[in-house]
């Protein structure tokens, strides 16, 4: 295994254990809002912390892009990018899906990625041109031809809602071209999901990098595609985001696409 794999696996279980000591006790945290739908507590941020003590010990050169802290600068070839609490809600309700998802950057292109699943103490990973991987079981992605029966993860715009209209309009075709869709509450899993064939792809809107720069590796090296909701290469920046296998990314952008403005294009 890739050494910054190793440490990545390192830094997310360290901001697990943060997760799962105060889990099903919202009672006694402090909650704020950020934004609209948008919530941060104290666990994020020592979730946070403790993944960044990790990283920082291991390469203290190194660049850090963080929910909760933000850019911390350093060597500019290489960043750490990191959600450590991707399903924060859910958290706060005692729902069972939430993880930790770092991912490292060189010279802008993906190179490790790592998503944990505290709870079933999951740990999905890969590093590009290595495969992917869940607690060392290598990963593959679907092979289905297409929607027909096909289970497709998704989220619902929750902070940035411009896009609602177009949003409900691609829902409700595909509730009927597929045999279902799903909404856990966790990008970083569903990517992980879609690359473990649990589901056989999905997509959002308004995704920030930091939920799914991990996930979109994985899905990659587990041999699936990864795209902006237009079908082209900048769902990084847009945060507009299909993945699957081959054929289901395809389908998947052909049902989108009467759906999509330029606004919704250009993110």
């Amino acid at each position: 295994m890739h050494p910054t794999t190793n440490i990545a696996i390192r830094a997310a279980r360290a901001g697990g254990r943060v997760l799962l000591k105060y889990f099903g006790r919202a009672d006694v945290l402090t909650i704020q809002k950020k934004g609209r739908n948008d919530f941060v507590t104290e666990v994020d941020r020592g979730a946070e912390q403790a993944i960044i003590e990790v990283l920082h010990k291991a390469y203290p050169d190194h660049g850090i892009l963080a929910e909760e802290s933000g850019e911390q600068s350093g060597n500019d070839d290489y960043q750490w990018v990191i959600d450590p609490l991707d399903g924060t809600t859910n958290y706060l309700h005692g729902f069972p899906q939430f993880s930790v998802s770092i991912a490292l950057k060189h010279k802008g292109v993906l190179k490790t990625g790592v998503v944990y699943d505290p709870l079933r103490d999951e740990i999905f990973t890969a590093h590009k041109g290595s495969g992917a991987f869940l607690n060392e079981r290598r990963l593959r992605v679907t092979s289905r031809r297409g929607l027909d029966g096909a289970l497709i993860g998704t989220g619902f715009p929750y902070r940035d809602q411009r896009h609602i209209d177009a949003y409900l309009g691609m829902f409700k075709d595909l509730v009927l071209a597929t045999a279902g869709l799903r909404r856990p509450g966790s990008a970083a899993l569903d990517f992980a999901w879609v690359a473990a064939g649990r589901i056989d792809g999905f997509w959002e809107l308004g995704l920030s990098q930091w939920d799914f720069a991990a996930g979109a590796l994985l899905v990659q090296e587990a041999g699936g595609v990864v795209s902006d909701i237009a079908g082209g290469k900048r769902h990084l920046k847009t945060g507009n985001v299909v993945a699957g296998g081959l054929r289901v990314h395809q389908a998947l952008l052909d049902t989108l696409k009467p759906h999509l403005s330029e606004p919704l294009k250009n993110g």
